[in-house]
């Protein structure tokens, strides 16, 4: 039985307004929203896939590739935003040569930037897996990347 069927079969009457948990319960399983599983729910509830992508696209929420092993979340509210989280994600970007919502093509990497992360008091702040930097200022990124590198090979090994 496949993710999405296992997740259709939990909600009762399952329909148009069913929609976003039923998206939401995938991308817990999954990790993200697979193209099998937009058109596996599109049959499902008898709509397009192109109205689930609509659908999914408008939050952002949603992903539609898997993470990396080290997933990079960077603040940009506001105070992270006036210490100069642009300048760190640019600088991320550049030096895995991916944009923010995307993996590195060895799986290792993912960018994301989120609304807030709630340390306002360290800005500009990045979470990776759940481990914070503070105070992050873009010459650090080169060394940060190094170490997750490093760990990645050591786990490798």
């Amino acid at each position: 039985m496949s993710v999405v069927e296992k997740v259709i079969q939990q909600i009762s009457n399952p329909g148009r307004d069913s929609l976003i948990p039923i998206l939401q319960a995938v991308q817990e399983e999954e990790g993200f929203i697979s193209r099998e599983s937009v058109i596996e729910i599109g049959k499902a509830l008898d709509l397009p896939a192109s109205k689930i992508y609509g659908v999914a696209t408008f939050y952002n929420q949603f992903r539609f590739s898997p993470h990396g092993k080290w997933a990079f979340y960077v603040a940009g509210g506001t105070a992270c935003h006036v210490k100069g989280s642009a300048g760190l994600l640019g600088r991320i970007e550049r030096e895995l040569g991916i944009k923010a919502g995307e993996t590195t093509r060895d799986g290792i990497f993912s960018i994301e930037v989120v609304a807030c992360i709630g340390a306002c008091g360290l800005a500009p702040v990045i979470a990776i897996n759940g481990n914070f930097h503070a105070k992050v200022k873009p010459d650090d990124i080169p060394e940060i990347l190094r170490n997750y590198r490093n760990k990645s090979e050591e786990a490798g090994k």
